[in-house]
C-alpha cells in the first residue's frame, strides 16, 4: 500500500476560520495570486434531492407524488444518463413504499440511491430495499465534528472509516458526504479523509464517492479566492489527491445566491456530477435547480437530441398544480413571465423578429411560446400580439379593432389600475371589438 500523503491534524480546539467566518459580520472572501486550471470531466451529470432534501423544505409528498415526479424526471433525461441517480429517504413506511412503486418502473435512469445516518443499522434498510448505492452523513467542519457531534476529528474520521467499510462489506457503495465541507480544514481533515475513503475503495474493487456539501452555500466560483470557500480549488485539490472525477459530487444551498454558478463551477473543475433540486427546492434557501442544471449543461456540452427539454415545462405545471410549489413569475425557464415582455417597445420588437426579445426558441425548445402582458405599457403593438397569439389571425396594429381594445386598456389605466389585465378580460374585450366577426381561437 502506498505511503499516505496526507496526515489528519487533530487538533485540540476546532479551527472556525473566525477571520472568515466572523458570525458578528458578513462572511468574508479572501483571495492569493495563485489559481487553479479549468479541468472539465468528458462526461458530467445531473443528480437529484428532491425526494431527500427537498421533502426537508415541504411537508412529505405522497409516494404517487413522488413517483410522478420521478417520471417526469425519466421523460427530460430519456436514457441519455443526463438526470443521472436521485436519493431517498428510506425510514418510513411512506418512504420505502415511494421508492417500491418507483423501482417497479424498471427505468436505468434516474438510478435510486439511498442516504442514512453514519449508522451501521442503517445499512440493513438499504439491503432490504436492493439499493446498490446510499449516501452516508460524514460532516467534515469543526463546527460539526467538535460542536454537534462532541468528538476529535480522529474519532470522527475513525467512525466514518467504519461506515464506509461497513457500506462495502454489505456489497454497497458508500457516498460519503463531506457536510459543511466550505468551513472544513481541507488539509487538515479534507485531504486525509478523502485519501483514506480513495485506500478503501482500492482494497475493496468497489467505487466510493464523495459528495461536496456547501451545507451553507459559503462556496465561491472564484479559482483565486482562499480556501475552504473556493469551489475551483476544493475540487482541483482533491483531483489532486488522485479523487477521479466520476467520484466527486457537488452539493450547494443557495444562502449566497451562487448555488448553480458553483455547481457548474464544479463541473468546469473537475468534478462528475452536480445534485440538485427541482426547481431549486430543498432545505432553507433550496439546492441547484434541476431544470436550470439541465439548461446549464446544454450551453457547456451541446443540446442532446434525446433529451425532452419541453419535459421542464410539464414538471413545473404538475408541480403547481398538485404539490402546492408557488414558482414566482419571473422564475427562470418556468414561472409565469419568463417569456412574456409588458412594454410595448419590446412587444413591437417581437413582431419584427422574436429573437430580438426571446433568449431563445421557447416554444420549440420548451414548449412556452413567448407571450406578451397586456398593461398600460403594451401599447397597440402589445395587443396586436396577444390577439395573434391567442386566435387565428393576422392583424395590423392600425386596425380599429386594436385601438378599440387600447381605448379600454388605457381607461383602466387612467382610473388608477395597477394590476395586469387579465386573459379573461381580454378574450372579453376582443369578443365586444370584434363582434360578429370573431375569428377562430387558438
Amino acid at each position: 500500500m502506498a505511503e499516505k500523503q496526507y496526515k489528519l491534524a487533530d487538533v485540540n480546539e476546532p479551527n472556525l476560520y473566525r477571520d472568515t467566518f466572523p458570525y458578528s459580520e458578513f462572511p468574508r472572501v479572501s483571495f492569493t495570486d495563485q489559481g487553479v486550471d479549468m479541468e472539465m470531466p468528458d462526461d458530467i451529470w445531473i443528480t437529484d434531492t428532491t425526494f431527500r432534501d427537498g421533502q426537508q423544505a415541504r411537508p412529505p409528498y405522497t409516494p404517487e407524488q413522488i413517483l410522478h415526479v420521478y417520471d417526469l424526471m425519466h421523460k427530460i433525461d430519456n436514457d441519455t444518463g443526463l438526470i443521472r441517480q436521485c436519493e431517498f429517504f428510506l425510514y418510513s413506511e411512506r418512504d420505502r413504499k415511494a421508492v417500491e412503486l418507483c423501482q417497479e418502473r424498471g427505468y436505468k435512469y434516474p438510478e435510486i440511491t439511498g442516504w442514512i445516518r453514519a449508522v451501521a443499522e442503517d445499512f440493513k434498510l438499504v439491503k432490504q430495499m436492493g439499493l446498490k448505492e446510499t449516501g452516508i452523513l460524514t460532516s467534515a467542519s469543526d463546527y460539526h465534528i467538535f460542536l454537534k457531534l462532541r468528538r476529535t476529528r480522529q474519532q470522527a474520521l475513525n467512525a466514518y472509516l467504519d461506515i464506509a467499510r461497513a457500506a462495502l462489506d454489505n456489497g454497497v457503495i458508500p457516498r460519503c458526504h463531506f457536510e459543511d465541507v466550505t468551513r472544513a480544514d481541507f488539509e487538515g481533515f479534507v485531504l486525509p479523509f478523502a485519501e483514506d475513503l480513495m485506500a478503501l475503495s482500492d482494497e475493496y474493487k468497489m467505487p466510493v464517492k464523495i459528495r461536496l456539501c456547501d451545507t451553507l452555500g459559503f462556496g465561491v466560483p472564484w479559482d483565486k479566492a482562499d480556501l475552504p470557500r473556493s469551489v475551483p480549488k476544493l475540487i482541483a485539490g482533491l483531483r489532486k489527491a488522485g479523487v477521479p472525477a466520476e467520484a466527486l459530487e457537488w452539493h450547494g444551498h443557495n444562502d449566497m445566491h451562487k448555488v448553480q454558478v458553483d455547481a457548474a463551477t464544479a463541473w468546469m473543475y473537475g468534478c462528475s456530477a452536480a445534485n440538485c433540486a427541482v426547481f431549486g427546492f430543498g432545505e432553507r434557501t433550496g439546492n441547484p435547480p434541476l431544470e436550470a442544471m439541465v439548461v446549464e449543461h446544454a450551453q457547456i456540452k451541446g443540446m442532446n437530441p434525446k433529451v425532452d427539454y419541453s419535459a421542464i415545462t410539464e414538471l413545473a405545471q404538475y408541480a403547481e398544480r398538485e404539490l402546492n410549489f408557488s414558482i414566482p413569475t419571473n422564475y427562470p425557464l418556468v414561472g409565469a413571465d419568463f417569456n412574456v415582455t409588458r412594454a410595448g417597445i419590446h412587444a413591437d420588437g417581437l413582431q419584427k423578429n422574436e429573437e430580438i426579445y426571446n433568449c431563445f426558441d421557447t416554444d420549440k425548445i420548451l414548449n412556452r411560446p413567448v407571450g406578451v402582458a397586456i398593461t398600460d405599457k403594451a401599447g397597440a403593438a402589445g395587443i396586436k400580439h396577444w390577439i395573434e397569439a391567442h386566435y387565428d389571425i393576422n392583424i395590423p396594429k392600425h386596425d380599429a379593432r386594436v385601438h378599440k381594445i387600447k381605448d379600454r386598456v388605457d381607461n383602466e389605466y387612467a382610473a388608477n389600475r395597477v394590476s395586469a389585465i387579465s386573459d379573461n378580460e381580454m378574450f372579453a374585450w376582443v369578443k365586444e371589438a370584434f363582434e360578429d366577426d370573431l375569428p377562430k381561437q387558438k
